[in-house]
């Protein structure tokens, strides 16, 4: 799924950044707020939500999602909108693989911070990279919640990404249900401002059943309703004791504010993430390059060959192969 294109804001060039930057300093001189921004380094000044931005990206890029479009956006500006939140935003991201989710949490780095994921403020945790031995897990206790406090303090308005949330050794993600509830300071901290993005696979066999019975009864996709999936979803991350909310008091106190569900993608959305990437490319749509992707590409069930078995996560690698 390819970044900008026409109609929405590049993502543009670090030249370009500091162009824009330049000039809307220069416009706003005497506005305290910019000054005060154009010279220094703070926090709120990183933060330049841009809903204009990502509704465009989403509806040119993000195929075959009308639900995670439409609940991450109303989401973000409900929170973003709110002067003083009561408790941070937590979105929790599920469904097969290569349907979006890690696209669109890169995304919201994008048009919420001026930095991207480059940003001090943007922390992004892997557990094959940041927690990887489950016999440290006390030491990883103590040092996600020095980590987090430590970022929380120094900047309200920060994202923190978790992603693979079904590597996570159950219990790690405990340290983080006081900063995620409605209280009004945690540990001296100020933490109401901030974003939490939880990312996993769990659910997306049983989101997978829901869309195959409603294409089976030749239901639309888009007549799919969240209420159809919250339950499954739930369940699904209670069941399985591998995820990083399993026995946890995050599911238990419902801390979790949105359940994003993505939906597996057929061959047409496939085709959408081709010519996304051929235009990303700098390419005109050729159909024997879209073909022999579509034909490399795996489909499921056996008998319907209805959804893409890597979504789109492979179609960038697929095209170079047959260019």
């Amino acid at each position: 799924m390819a970044a900008a294109s026409l109609g929405c804001r590049p993502w543009g060039s670090l030249l370009g950044l500091l162009g824009l930057v330049s000039a809307a300093a220069a416009a706003a001189a005497w506005d305290l707020t910019s000054l005060h921004c154009h010279f220094g380094a703070f926090c709120e000044c990183d933060f330049q939500p841009d809903f204009e931005g990502l509704e465009c990206d989403l509806a040119q890029h993000l195929a075959g999602q009308h639900l995670a479009k439409a609940l991450v956006v109303k989401a973000l500006k409900a929170f973003v909108q709110d002067p003083a939140p009561t408790k941070p935003l937590v979105l929790s991201l599920h469904g097969w693989t290569g349907t979006g989710k890690s696209y669109i949490s890169s995304l919201l780095a994008h048009y919420l911070f001026r930095g991207g994921l480059h940003s001090p403020h943007v922390h992004h945790f892997s557990p094959v990279i940041h927690f990887p031995h489950a016999s440290h897990l006390e030491r990883y206790k103590k040092e996600l919640k020095s980590w987090v406090q430590g970022n929380l303090t120094a900047c309200s308005r920060s994202l923190f990404l978790f992603d693979e949330m079904d590597k996570l050794a159950p219990g790690l993600m405990e340290v983080l249900r006081p900063f995620l509830g409605s209280s009004w300071v945690v540990f001296g901290t100020n933490y109401r401002k901030a974003i939490f993005i939880f990312i996993s696979n769990t659910g997306g066999e049983q989101i997978n059943q829901v869309v195959l019975e409603a294409w089976r009864s030749r239901r639309d996709r888009e007549e799919i309703r969240l209420q159809e999936l919250e339950l499954v979803i739930s369940q699904a991350v209670l069941d399985n004791p591998h995820h990083g909310f399993w026995r946890s008091g995050i599911m238990e106190e419902h801390l979790l504010d949105v359940l994003v569900p993505f939906l597996p993608l057929q061959r047409h959305h496939v085709r959408h993430c081709v010519l996304n990437e051929l235009a990303q490319l700098g390419l005109e749509p050729r159909e024997e390059v879209i073909q022999a992707v579509l034909d490399s590409t795996t489909f499921f069930p056996e008998k319907e060959q209805l959804f893409s078995s890597n979504g789109c996560k492979t179609v960038a690698s697929r095209i170079a192969f047959f260019l």
